[in-house]
């Protein structure tokens, strides 16, 4: 068990559960892994292990090619832009954060020390 208790990223399927899990051939998710758009784990027996995280990638993967029709190379795009807008969304916090923190000591001190 993780220590917060998030299982997400836990390496738990293996590829014929995961690909019954989002609907695709197992042969598929092969595919996607050799042009690196999803990177299973592997067990000591080298079988691809797939987490809840690898999982929803391959959602929005399939959502992505199927249902809006983008191709692999768009949907590749498309999923580091995703990545990229939660680390910064991430960075938005920490710092929203770090502002109240600095707000609440600035505030804290005497009158005379303000500017």
């Amino acid at each position: 068990m993780t220590p917060d208790g998030n299982f997400t990223n836990e390496p738990c399927f293996v590829i014929s559960v995961a690909a019954r899990m989002v609907g695709l051939h197992a042969q598929t998710l092969r595919y996607y892994e050799r042009v690196g758009l999803v990177m299973p784990s592997r067990s000591g027996g080298r079988q691809r292990l797939y987490s809840m995280a690898d999982v929803e990638r391959l959602r929005r993967i399939k959502t992505f090619t199927d249902e809006m029709g983008v191709n692999l190379a768009g949907a590749e795009i498309a999923l580091k832009l995703i990545d990229r807008i939660r680390e910064l969304e991430a960075q938005v916090e920490a710092l929203t954060g770090e502002v109240a923190r600095l707000r609440a000591a600035r505030s804290a001190g005497s009158p005379g020390e303000r500017r």
